[in-house]
């Protein structure tokens, strides 16, 4: 599978055995891209161009007219965690290793009391820190999304992973639901978000760049199973469209707006000092290019 991330072209693959492998795109020979048209054999993908075949780390095992093959024949590879049905791979512009790890599992997604996951996604002109923010920003949740109430948002930080818990009720037809709405967020590139109230919904968050300017957002739904089929697909769909709706209110405000380095805030905004503290350790910069 060709991809395009973090201003990067990049081939992901499968190999026979299972294991997932990402690569920077293109052969160290005369630059053909791995993802389109290479093949994978076995534990290895191979080039379409001549052939040259490159293991899950990047090492040319194999050039099948050749007697030796070029000690410098490598491509760069890429940290890969697989959680859940996704792919994570880690990003440092300066190859750095990870500095963080992601949960080993997720419980709902090894259950049967929770529903397979409903998969949506996004093309947004705006970046990682943008869309994280959105998740101490209580006031925006009335003024944007219609919210009956301001929910009040408690953040606390641990590393690498930022919890941030609200009190939100939901309106219906029979009135207000209490509810509440907690996220934990893995760095930039993973939030795990649980709902509670009308129905119990996990949402898997998932923000990468596309470059400097535009973020591809993946968000997989699960939801607790209710009364039976029908009412968990129609209850959950609901809940999932609503999710969806807001996402959606959100995006040309955040692919218009600016970000001032240090916001003008007042006492009922939220946590977003802390909030842009943290985000602070998830920045870096090549090699001889200063830091923004």
């Amino acid at each position: 599978m060709p991809l395009r991330y973090f201003g990067k072209d990049l081939v992901a693959f499968r190999t026979e055995s299972g294991q997932v492998a990402v690569l920077d795109a293109f052969c160290p020979h005369l630059g053909a891209h791995l993802g389109h048209g290479g093949v994978v054999e076995g534990e290895t993908i191979r080039c379409p161009f001549h052939a040259w075949t490159f293991n899950t780390q990047g090492e040319c095992v194999h050039v099948p007219y050749a007697k030796i093959k070029p000690k410098k024949a490598t491509i760069q590879p890429w940290i890969v965690r697989e959680l859940a049905g996704l792919v994570m791979v880690w990003h440092h512009a300066q190859g750095a290793p990870p500095e963080f790890e992601l949960p080993e599992s997720i419980p709902e997604a090894e259950s049967d009391e929770w529903t397979a996951f409903e998969r949506r996604k996004w093309e947004i002109r705006t970046r990682n820190q943008e869309m994280a923010e959105n998740a101490v920003d209580s006031a925006h949740f009335h003024y944007v999304h219609g919210t009956k109430n301001i929910p009040q948002s408690e953040a606390t930080v641990n590393g690498a992973v930022l919890r941030v818990f609200s009190d939100a009720g939901m309106e219906t037809p029979r009135g207000v639901v209490e509810g509440s709405i907690e996220s934990l967020s893995y760095g930039f590139g993973l939030a795990i978000v649980r709902f509670k109230g009308v129905v119990e919904t996990l949402v898997l968050e998932s923000t990468t760049p596309i470059d400097g300017e535009r973020v591809h957002a993946r968000f997989a739904f699960s939801v607790k199973k209710v009364g039976g089929a029908d009412i968990t697909r129609g209850v959950g769909k609901a809940f999932i469209n609503e999710v969806s709706r807001q996402l959606e209110e959100d995006i040309p405000i955040w692919e218009n707006k600016i970000q001032h380095r240090t916001p003008l805030l007042c006492d009922g905004d939220g946590p977003i000092g802390l909030f842009r503290r943290w985000a602070s350790q998830f920045y870096s910069w090549p090699e001889g290019q200063p830091e923004a």
